[in-house]
């Protein structure tokens, strides 16, 4: 009897502790999700509101929507040219970026070059350094080719700045792909350019479509770069035209944060189309045998 006693309060004492350790688990992620969205709902909702509602009542429901602030954002704020650039600028900067390192990582996986192993640590060690410890060389780089002011010059360093991570990223999964895939193709006739286009890129796909999805994201939200390479209104960027928007119409708070609100949309349209591919391009490599 003593002996059973003793196992039920065991058994008693290990359930409460789960269940502390169940709702601890909860409460700590309904925290975090919390942090993390309650911010942006906010956001949304302040961009629908009238000034003086913002000032009187900053966190309760919108008395009337105000579509019209969106309107005001696209108007006053020129959105119609700073969309257009950072669609470019991101797109184009993103396919550069890709195709670079796609055929860099093609050639250091699948090629028996010398010093591969070196030139991919040096490639690598570039996810250590700071961005921020680019600026200088950059800016001066980019007035010694006269590009100052244009949207190549964004194109440039955007990829230039991913190219480590997508490296990191690519390298990765042509590492995981089947060397008997090329063997087969050389056997029928491949040529390199062949075996890359027809038998890596295809099955390289979810580390393409990762690391493009995180160059085209920086590039849509970079604001520093874009302020140091350029500076008129024609080569300006979203995240740029809304910091002078800001000071322009300082007292508009609620258009203001409608020209966040699309500047947002992109990026959150994009991860929630691929977010299988990237979840799965994250995850490659990272269990082997």
């Amino acid at each position: 009897m003593k002996r059973s006693d003793n196992y039920d309060s065991l058994k008693s004492t290990n359930r409460v502790t789960h269940g502390i350790f169940v709702f601890l688990k909860w409460f700590f992620l309904i925290f975090l999700f919390a942090f993390a969205v309650l911010p942006f709902v906010w956001l949304v909702l302040i961009s629908f509101k009238s000034h003086g509602e913002f000032l009187k009542y900053p966190l309760r429901l919108p008395e009337t929507w105000r579509f019209s602030n969106y309107v005001t954002a696209f108007q006053m704020a020129k959105m119609h040219i700073l969309i257009p650039n950072s669609i470019i600028i991101a797109c184009s900067a993103t396919i550069l970026n890709v195709l670079v390192t796609s055929m860099g990582a093609f050639v250091v996986t699948r090629e028996k070059i010398r010093f591969s192993r070196t030139l991919t640590n040096i490639i690598l060690l570039g996810v250590l350094i700071p961005i921020i410890s680019f600026m200088v060389p950059y800016l001066s780089m980019i007035r010694s080719l006269h590009l100052y002011n244009t949207r190549f010059a964004l194109i440039l360093t955007y990829a230039a700045i991913n190219l480590p991570i997508s490296f990191f990223i690519l390298h990765a999964f042509m590492l995981d792909i089947p060397v008997a895939l090329e063997e087969a193709a050389i056997i029928e006739g491949a040529t390199v350019f062949q075996r890359f286009t027809k038998v890596i890129l295809p099955l390289s796909t979810s580390g393409i479509v990762t690391a493009g999805t995180l160059c085209f994201i920086y590039a849509w939200n970079e604001f520093a770069y874009a302020m140091l390479l350029t500076s008129s209104t024609a080569v300006r960027t979203v995240q740029l035209g809304i910091s002078f928007f800001s000071t322009q119409f300082r007292s508009d708070y609620p258009a203001m944060y409608a020209a966040i609100v699309i500047s947002i949309i992109p990026s959150i349209v994009m991860y929630a189309f691929l977010h299988n591919r990237i979840i799965s391009g994250f995850t490659a490599g990272a269990v082997k045998g």
